[in-house]
C-alpha cells in the first residue's frame, strides 16, 4: 500500500511538473512574438526617419526564420487614392515631363511591366483628385498631369506593340496578330479583312459567297464624286485657316 501510494504521489507530481512546463513555454512563445512585432515596428519607422541611417538589416531578414510567425505590414492603403498631403490646398503642383518613347525603348520589358502599374496608379490618383474637386467646386491643382500620364500610357503601349509586332515578323514573318488582307468592299472603300477559320471550305461557304470583294463599274463615277466632295471639304478648310490667321495678324498688328 505505501509502494502505491508513493508511486501515485511521484505521478501526480511529475504530471504537474510537465503542466507547468506547458505554461511556461506558451508565455514565451507569446512575448517573443510581441518582442519580434514591436522589434519590427521599430525598425519600419527608423527606415522611415531621414535622419537616421538605413540599416544593413531588414526585418523581413531578421524574422525569415520565424516560419510560425506572420508579421506583415499593411504598408499603404486607401491613401494611395490622394495626393501626397504637402500637395494638398497647393494651387499649382511641380511635375515632371512625360516619358518620350525614346525613353521607354531602352527599358527592358520587365521594367516596362513595372512602369506600366506604376503609371496606372498615378492616373487613378490623379483622376480621384480630379472627382474630389469637382465635389467641393474648386480647380485641380496642375490638372495638365492628367494629360501627361496619358501620353507616357499611350507612348508605352506603342512601344510594347512595335517589340510585339518585331517578334512576330521573326517568328511568322506576318505583322499583323491577326493574318489578313486589304480588299475593296461594292462601295469602293478599301479595309483590312481579317481571316477566319471555317468548318467547310470557301467554295461551299454559303456565307461566305454572301461577301463581295470587288466594286462594280457603275459605283465608280459615285467614287470619283466622293473624291472632289473630300477634296473640296479640305481646301475649304485650309482657306478658312488661312483668314482666320490673316485676321488674327491684322488684329495683333493693330
Amino acid at each position: 500500500m505505501a509502494s502505491s501510494s508513493s508511486a501515485g504521489r511521484v505521478l501526480t507530481l511529475c504530471k504537474q511538473f510537465q503542466n507547468v512546463l506547458r505554461i511556461s513555454s506558451t508565455i514565451n512563445t507569446q512575448k517573443c512574438a510581441a518582442n519580434l512585432t514591436k522589434f519590427q515596428s521599430h525598425l519600419y519607422s527608423r527606415e522611415k526617419s531621414p535622419l537616421v541611417a538605413p540599416c544593413w538589416f531588414s526585418p523581413s531578414s531578421s524574422l525569415g526564420q520565424c516560419r510560425a510567425l506572420h508579421t506583415t505590414i499593411s504598408r499603404k492603403g486607401l491613401e494611395e487614392f490622394y495626393d501626397f498631403p504637402d500637395n494638398w490646398g497647393e494651387t499649382t503642383v511641380k511635375s515632371g515631363a512625360p516619358w518620350t518613347a525614346k525613353q521607354l525603348r531602352t527599358k527592358s520589358n520587365e521594367e516596362l511591366h513595372k512602369l506600366w502599374y506604376v503609371l496606372l496608379k498615378e492616373k487613378n490618383m490623379l483622376l480621384t483628385v480630379e472627382q474630389e474637386a469637382k465635389r467641393q467646386r474648386v480647380q485641380m491643382p496642375s490638372p495638365e498631369r492628367i494629360r501627361k500620364v496619358e501620353r507616357s500610357i499611350i507612348r508605352l503601349e506603342t512601344v510594347v506593340t512595335e517589340r510585339e509586332t518585331a517578334l512576330r515578323l521573326l517568328q511568322t514573318g506576318q505583322e499583323k496578330g491577326r493574318p489578313g488582307a486589304w480588299r475593296k468592299n461594292i462601295f469602293g472603300y478599301i479595309y483590312w479583312y481579317r481571316f477566319k477559320e471555317y468548318a467547310i471550305p470557301w467554295y461551299m461557304n454559303k456565307r461566305y459567297k454572301r461577301k463581295k470583294f470587288y466594286t462594280p463599274k457603275f459605283v465608280q463615277p459615285y467614287m470619283r464624286l466622293r473624291l472632289e466632295k473630300y477634296l473640296r471639304e479640305r481646301a475649304r478648310k485650309a482657306t478658312l485657316e488661312k483668314e482666320t490667321q490673316a485676321k488674327l495678324k491684322e488684329f495683333s498688328a493693330s
